[in-house]
């Protein structure tokens, strides 16, 4: 399945929230791994501060396991000072709905 959404990072944050991605924690990598993600790229629109994120997946419900995890938790409090967030400090986001797709 194929998975994107949009969130945004705070102005000025640009640089600090792409360092923190290069490279991801390697633990947050072996969750998202684990829980069927494959092809997980985010790209930044500078001009509106949004990020466009993409990622295959194999179960919609695998994705949603993720944010269960303690990895992913704390991957959101780590996070939260760059971008708009959730009381749980999760990131706000807006899922994107596929209208084309080529092969």
């Amino acid at each position: 399945m194929r998975k994107a959404f949009v969130m945004s990072v705070n102005p000025g944050s640009e640089a600090e929230y792409a360092r923190r991605h290069n490279p991801i924690w390697p633990e947050l990598e072996v969750v998202l791994k684990a829980h069927g993600v494959q092809n997980y790229s985010i790209f930044l629109l500078a001009e509106t501060n949004q990020l466009f994120a993409y990622a295959e997946i194999e179960i919609e419900d695998q994705w949603a396991r993720i944010a269960t995890t303690p990895e992913c938790r704390e991957w959101w409090h780590h996070m939260a000072d760059l971008m708009p967030h959730n009381e749980d400090h999760s990131p706000i986001t807006e899922a994107a709905v596929e209208v084309f797709h080529l092969d």
